[in-house]
């Protein structure tokens, strides 16, 4: 079976969808988020600071620093390719503790409780997300390379 018989897709709209151009393009769009993040934070480290107190986190500078290294060298790892499995899992651990952090909508009610709800539930989109990446990349790291010859 041909790719445009199986499916309906024609070979060129397949080309450019599986292409790596658009690959990275994903990427930058899953990492969009944790780099204007980490990019803002480093320009307004006592904002940041500020932040990270009112959800209880203590102390606030050193996990202010930690938080734009993960997001800014996570996101790093996953757009060059370097380490991007590790990159990945970084981001995505990171997402499920903040979100859970910024997130509780388990203990608030009304309208409250659903936007919350509502967010938490996209963070965890977007982990899974990042432990897909980190899943392709170990799978494709470890598939078995043809014999030359």
């Amino acid at each position: 079976m041909s790719v445009s018989g199986a499916t309906g897709r024609t070979p060129r709209i397949w080309g450019i969808l599986t292409s790596p151009a658009a690959r990275w393009v994903a990427l930058l769009a899953l990492c969009a988020a944790y780099l204007q993040g980490g990019f803002d934070k480093a320009m307004d480290f006592a904002g940041a600071e500020a932040e990270l107190a009112r959800f209880g986190v203590t102390p606030a500078g050193p996990f202010t620093a930690l938080t734009i290294a993960v997001e800014l060298g996570g996101s790093f790892l996953v757009l060059s390719g370097l380490y991007r499995w590790f990159g990945a899992l970084a981001l995505a651990g990171f997402t499920l503790f903040a979100s859970t952090l910024a997130n509780p909508f388990w203990a608030v009610s009304g309208p409250e409780r659903i936007a919350s709800e509502n967010a938490f539930l996209e963070h965890i989109g977007l982990a899974g997300g990042f432990l897909l990446v980190a899943w392709h990349d170990w799978a494709a790291a470890r598939a078995p390379t043809p014999a030359r010859g």
